[in-house]
């Protein structure tokens, strides 16, 4: 099959403008180039025009959590610390199926939106499950939680024990397993080398969620804020019956090093929105990659990651959409966009510009998570991850510049097409996946029913 365009974007190659096309076998790309010599160089294949369209990798969303979605709306308007609150206490009252059709609505979503690859954190193993359904690509991570030192151990092998079976059921497909040890707050230190350990014993993919608040910070620096050890009871958070530490002095980053965090050989660490020049530093050293999440961490008043800095460090850097129970949604044009208008506010010396936020949000993400030989790219070998967005209503001229037309005006409604590794899994308004797609709507709005009560 060719599929073809008025615009490609391989992102590592400049874009073609005049029209361009990508021929798609065996779930691979086989070709591209202008569309004449691609149609030459293979005739007798099937052509799908999108005309006024940009064909682009499918985006790599490098953190969300797709069976929060359910909890759109429903937490809305709150600071982080409050959010977090509510957000726990509403997911004391989902059960196991509710999380699953959670994550399936939040996956159809996610293909609506361009998004081919996932990053999600899950301790119920809802996301592995609705992925794999729905055909998409995924990087599963146990998460990993236990604020008593006692509990430790058992945490630990409970979590090897669900690795070892999601491995099995992934296994031939789409989906890689990795393992997440649980935020900060929420976790004795000691989980963080433990957890390091089984990565690379495993060779599994780590990620973590650190530094993301001025709550977080507060707490591990000072030990003042609502994470305090006074509020640690288990009425409230559901946490331990002894506070097992107190504040350490150090950043939230230098903290989990000391710990053993960062001595896997893959880890991506998730918002690090409060850093310091060292910690940049120490996080370079060890090779660690990051994931910005601009639309929660200004949803929730939790601030701005320094982007600038991550990228003249080096570092291999991504775009997450992170819980939809924050942003409202899994959309990655969204994300770019609020992700750019917030990075030139915030550091008016570095002009980030659409292409690099493309790049971010595709390239950058299969960087980050260790991917970019298969996806993230339009080139010869690698995985058909493929999106069409329709330009023909851009409120700007394409022809000008076509990636800040996408990045500046396009949104879910002018996605066309969805293909993961040469399937088309959504089509305008129409999911091809293997799911009942209105069965899980409708038990969504039941489920939201119920949480309203």
């Amino acid at each position: 099959m060719i599929l073809s365009a008025k615009y490609v974007f391989p992102i590592t190659q400049d874009p073609i403008t005049s029209g361009g096309a990508i021929l798609v076998k065996d779930g691979c790309i086989k070709d591209v180039g202008e569309m004449n010599a691609v149609i030459k160089r293979n005739p007798g294949e099937e052509v799908v025009d999108y005309g006024m369209a940009a064909l682009m990798p499918g985006f790599v969303d490098v953190h969300t959590r797709l069976e929060k979605s359910v909890l759109r709306g429903l937490v809305a308007d709150q600071p982080y610390a409050r959010w977090i609150l509510s957000v726990i206490e509403k997911s004391t009252k989902l059960e196991l199926s509710d999380w699953y059709d959670s994550a399936v609505v939040g996956g159809l979503d996610a293909l609506a939106s361009g998004i081919t690859t996932v990053g999600d954190i899950t301790s119920t193993g809802a996301a592995l499950k609705a992925t794999m359904a729905l055909g998409m690509r995924s990087v599963i991570y146990r998460e990993v939680g236990a604020m008593d030192k006692m509990r430790v151990s058992y945490a630990m092998h409970s979590a090897e024990r669900d690795i070892e079976q999601w491995r099995e059921q992934a296994e031939g497909t789409c989906t890689t397993i990795g393992i997440a040890p649980a935020s900060i707050y929420a976790n004795h230190p000691q989980v963080f080398g433990r957890v390091s350990e089984v990565a690379t014993k495993e060779g599994l993919p780590m990620a973590i969620r650190l530094a993301g608040s001025r709550e977080e910070y507060n707490f591990v620096m000072y030990g003042s804020s609502m994470f305090a050890v006074d509020n640690m009871d288990v009425e409230t958070r559901g946490y331990v019956e002894i506070p097992p530490w107190l504040p350490f002095g150090v950043t939230p980053v230098r903290y989990a090093l000391n710990w053993g965090a960062f001595d896997a050989p893959n880890v991506m660490v998730v918002h690090a929105v409060h850093v310091e020049d060292d910690d940049i530093r120490k996080l370079v050293e060890k090779d660690v990659s990051i994931c910005t999440c601009p639309r929660a961490n200004a949803q929730l008043g939790m601030g701005v990651a320094p982007l600038s800095e991550f990228m003249q460090a080096g570092m291999r850097v991504g775009l997450g959409t992170d819980s939809p129970a924050a942003t409202e949604s899994t959309d990655m044009l969204s994300e770019m966009r609020t992700g750019l208008l917030l990075h030139r506010a915030r550091d008016t010396r570095r002009f980030l510009d659409a292409a690099t936020m493309l790049e971010l949000a595709t390239i950058g993400g299969a960087r980050a998570l260790k991917m970019d030989d298969e996806i993230g790219s339009l080139e010869v070998g690698k995985h058909a991850d493929v999106i069409a967005v329709d330009l023909s209503n851009s409120l700007q001229s394409p022809d000008v510049n076509p990636m800040s037309a996408v990045v500046n005006t396009c949104s879910v409604s002018d996605v066309l097409m969805t293909m993961v590794d040469g399937q088309v899994r959504y089509e305008k308004t129409h999911w091809h996946v293997d799911v009942e797609v209105a069965k899980s709507i409708a038990r969504v709005i039941e489920i939201r029913t119920k949480l309203r009560r």
